[in-house]
């Protein structure tokens, strides 16, 4: 089923201000906006007033002419990081001696955000107000994307999705202590599978699947039909990534390490990282570089090869929900309503180069490129949406709305990308090719 993104609904203007009065001096004035209109509640129809912001003066030239300025860097799926095997830096990203000159400048002017809600009635199929209602008809805003299927199955939040290389099959992972197992044509649900834990994150990587649950992440290879257990964790395993060769899992007791070992057909342990005084529920890794997020309120960045913790950053104050490395920055995003963007200074040590402000705690973030390969930044926050921002500049392209907050944003092939929120729904969507004209 599609979805029209591009749609917007209630777009009464009012009668021209030339129906509003014959007095000369009123005709000169600025027409007025419906203060009702604004609070989102009028309801006369037609209304005397504007429904619509009133057109202001345009931009100064300096911000007519301005430039994002930053490039793409690699094509990586999971976080658009261009690995950098040279770098010596402590933080594991080149200092760039500019990093904190184009951050959350869109290059015009501001963007002018209002309230929009999804009407309820039009979501069960019974609006009968059509294009008069004053709700979106549409679970998007902005032409970026179309909505092209909804998996319906797990019944409570999903917490993992892994589309295998090679695989025909889209799994996805909840706390209902079940995988379920989509084929990519039909849609339909091919399998469940059962654990005795809940599923707390999953990863793919090549033909593999890793799955964290309660005191163990399972592992499965989708060509061989090899089945592992890896034992070590202690309670419940939120988040998984590879680096360096190695298998990684953030726990609530810390982070563990396993390497796979050829002879054996098995992951070996190979390391516990400890200092973490709370859960683990974040891990990216970039240039040999692991950065942990944590329910401590801070992130840890290790050295891959010794193990040792080479800086701790505290700049958050309440949960690390998400972690993403981009180019030489490192992103990352809190339960305290801020992402904040961390680069190397002269030192090699991370700090803080902006920080980006939302009205609600966020949840999960996914870097992607658009049609056109520029850097795109989806932000789940805990008001059931997904803000979609041009990076670097944080300019708002639109947003995805939900029916609950979206624990996990994947990425997939060509323009793909799937969502799963804590409902239990598992979306999938495609990039739309059309959503921007070319510039040259």
């Amino acid at each position: 089923m599609e979805m029209d993104g591009s749609k917007r609904v209630f777009q009464r203007l009012g009668p021209p201000p030339s129906q509003q009065g014959d007095n000369n001096s009123n005709n000169n004035r600025q027409p007025k906006v419906c203060i009702h209109w604004r609070a989102g509640r009028c309801n006369r129809f037609p209304c005397p007033f504007l429904h619509r912001e009133s057109q202001g003066p345009p931009p100064p030239h300096h911000q007519q002419q301005g430039n994002n300025g930053m490039s793409s860097s690699s094509k990586r799926p999971h976080g658009f990081y261009e690995d950098d095997n040279n770098n010596n830096n402590r933080g594991g990203m080149r200092r760039n001696p500019n990093f904190n000159n184009t951050w959350g400048r869109s290059g015009g002017a501001a963007v002018v955000r209002k309230t929009e809600k999804v009407c309820n009635y039009w979501v069960k199929g019974n609006c009968t107000y059509g294009n008069t209602c004053r709700y979106l008809h549409s679970w998007t805003t902005g032409d970026c994307f179309t909505l092209l299927s909804q998996l319906e199955g797990h019944k409570k939040v999903v917490t993992g999705i892994a589309l295998p290389s090679g695989s025909d099959k889209l799994y996805s992972g909840s706390t209902d202590k079940t995988v379920r197992v989509w084929d990519c044509q039909s849609g339909q649900c091919a399998g469940v599978v059962d654990f005795d834990g809940e599923v707390g994150c999953m990863l793919s990587e090549g033909p593999w699947i890793f799955v964290g649950i309660t005191n163990l992440v399972k592992a499965w290879n989708t060509q061989t039909a090899t089945d592992l257990s890896l034992n070590g964790p202690v309670g419940q395993v939120y988040a998984l990534v590879v680096g360096n060769d190695m298998l990684l899992a953030g726990t609530e007791d810390g982070i563990l390490a396993w390497k796979y070992n050829g002879s054996t057909n098995n992951f070996d342990p190979i390391r516990a990282l400890t200092g973490h005084t709370h859960h683990v529920v974040s891990l990216v890794v970039g240039a040999n570089r692991l950065y942990s997020g944590s329910m401590d309120n801070s992130i840890r960045v290790w050295n891959l090869e010794t193990f040792q913790c080479l800086q701790i950053l505290t700049d958050h104050t309440s949960v690390v929900m998400s972690v993403l490395c981009w180019d030489q920055f490192l992103l990352s995003c809190s339960l305290d309503k801020t992402i904040k963007v961390w680069a190397a200074n002269e030192s090699g040590n991370l700090e803080v180069t902006y920080t980006h402000q939302e009205e609600r705690g966020l949840l999960a973030l996914c870097g992607m490129h658009d049609s056109e390969a520029k850097p795109v930044l989806l932000c789940s926050c805990n008001d059931n949406t997904i803000r979609v921002y041009d990076l670097p500049s944080f300019s708002e392209r639109g947003k995805i709305f939900s029916k609950e907050g979206v624990r996990r944003i994947e990425i997939g092939p060509a323009g793909l990308f799937f969502t799963g929120d804590e409902s239990g729904q598992v979306r999938v969507w495609k990039w739309s090719t059309e959503s921007s004209t070319s510039t040259s």
